[in-house]
């Protein structure tokens, strides 16, 4: 009886999931604050999300959004990163562009700490992916479509998506 397949490979699946996002929760953070947040989407709110990415195709003319979708059709598991919007309140910082953080916050801006390690993170998750050879792609439109169905939670308003796959041909390649 062959050891793998397709059942076999969905529980190695979720097993890598777990690994990467332990990857991103170890990355290094400004002053240490973790805010990041990590989901594991299941398959009623990977629905949703493919459903939200073509709407915001439609909507916006965005059609990368559509290709996009396709890929998370063709993904069985899909891992949401995001983070908390709280400022690292570092004196004369001004990284965001404001000359403090109640100034940024006032004007709905974001911290760039936040963003930045949100970005080391997924660095850290797509490694990870690679190092266990398993197709991935991090992906904005996933993120966004996220944001807009509140997958992750008012605080979070920066996010990503991260789709894998074990096939024998990416379903990233040809985009």
């Amino acid at each position: 009886m062959p050891l793998f397949n397709p059942e076999v490979e969905q529980k190695f699946l979720l097993q890598a999931a777990a690994e990467i996002c332990m990857a991103a929760r170890t990355a290094p953070k400004g002053k240490g604050k973790d805010l990041l947040v990590t989901a594991l989407v299941d398959p009623q709110e990977k629905k949703a999300l493919i459903e939200r990415m073509n709407l915001i195709a439609e909507r916006d003319g965005l059609a990368f959004f559509s290709r996009d979708a396709g890929n998370l059709e063709r993904s069985p598991v899909v891992i949401l990163f995001g983070s908390r919007k709280d400022p690292l309140r570092l004196p004369h910082c001004g990284y965001c562009g404001f000359p403090d953080c109640d100034a940024m916050l006032e004007a709905g801006g974001t911290c760039s700490f936040n963003t930045g390690d949100l970005g080391i993170a997924l660095g850290s998750a797509a490694a990870r992916a690679a190092d266990l050879r398993l197709d991935n792609r991090i992906m904005y439109s996933v993120g966004k479509a996220a944001i807009e169905l509140g997958m992750l939670g008012e605080e979070v308003e920066i996010a990503y998506g991260l789709p894998l796959s074990v096939s024998g041909k990416s379903p990233f390649f040809d985009r």
